[in-house]
């Protein structure tokens, strides 16, 4: 997986983000979800790498990089912590603009940065997600089912992280194999990256965290953007899986509309991981969006 790409380590914003970089032209910045790795582009980075640079990083909590132990706010898994992260690491790599290419997890600390950060996030595609004050504030059974772990990880320390770490490959297994498409779209390699590091504590706190910041201090951060009129600024596309559980239970462009400014988007004949599942079925609908 990604060969041509070379491999960093910086040390930004009190921790530690890793990451690799490789192709060459404007710089774009991917960002992965839960419960995953980089490894996730691994279907699209080389195609990406024709036409930018790509640079493709670990979330704070989660894969290679730093795993600080949470506050008792959460405040350090913030989606606003999480996004100085990405921001610092694409300026010591000589990029203080770019844009933002983003699934899961990585798409709300993407949706962050964009609101935080509006003179550096100049283009911003979001995959399978609507805006989180939507999807907590439109919550039904439906969705509580389907995506228990969200109302499972934000239980407090140490609770989620015992029964995770009692079997990690389990919690992966059932969290990402009872999606529309099963385990079929991981290959063999990238499924060792998400096994290899769920297996560490560390992995298993910081994405307790992020899921914890999520429910509290992220939602507050959201709704003063409410009160106080604030949009996305830049253009925005916005992707989701048509056989997906967002598609199920919430209006994606409706919802984004209602905080950005420029959006447009549509579903995809997917599930819930898009870069794994129908790769050229992305790049076809990001890259005239991010080249145009």
């Amino acid at each position: 997986m990604f060969a041509g790409f070379e491999s960093f380590r910086l040390h930004v914003n009190g921790t530690d983000i890793n990451g690799r970089r490789g192709g060459s032209g404007p710089p774009l910045l991917l960002l992965h979800g839960h419960p995953q790795t980089h490894a996730i582009w691994h279907k699209v980075a080389d195609e990406l790498a024709t036409n930018f640079t790509v640079v493709a990083t670990d979330l704070r909590g989660y894969g290679d990089s730093g795993k600080p132990v949470g506050l008792s706010d959460h405040s350090n898994y913030s989606k606003r912590v999480m996004a100085r992260d990405q921001v610092a690491v694409m300026d010591a790599l000589g990029f203080p603009e770019f844009s933002v290419l983003a699934h899961d997890r990585g798409a709300r600390v993407a949706h962050r940065m964009a609101m935080d950060h509006r003179s550096v996030v100049q283009k911003l595609v979001t995959l399978d997600i609507a805006p989180t004050l939507a999807m907590y504030e439109q919550t039904t059974m439906t969705f509580a089912r389907a995506y228990f772990h969200w109302f499972f990880l934000i239980r407090p320390f140490p609770f989620p992280e015992t029964l995770i770490g009692a079997d990690p490959e389990l919690y992966l297994r059932q969290v990402m194999g009872s999606r529309s498409a099963g385990l079929a779209p991981f290959a063999p390699e990238a499924w060792a990256e998400y096994v290899r590091c769920i297996m560490d504590p560390a992995t298993i706190h910081g994405l307790c965290e992020d899921y914890r910041a999520s429910a509290g201090i992220d939602l507050e951060h959201d709704r003063d953007d409410r009160r106080g009129g604030h949009l996305v600024q830049c253009d925005m596309l916005a992707l989701w899986g048509g056989n997906g559980v967002v598609a199920k239970c919430f209006d994606p462009l409706k919802e984004w509309r209602r905080v950005a400014r420029h959006v447009r988007g549509g579903a995809l004949e997917s599930g819930h991981y898009i870069p794994e599942e129908v790769p050229e079925e992305l790049l076809r609908e990001a890259l005239p969006f991010l080249r145009g």
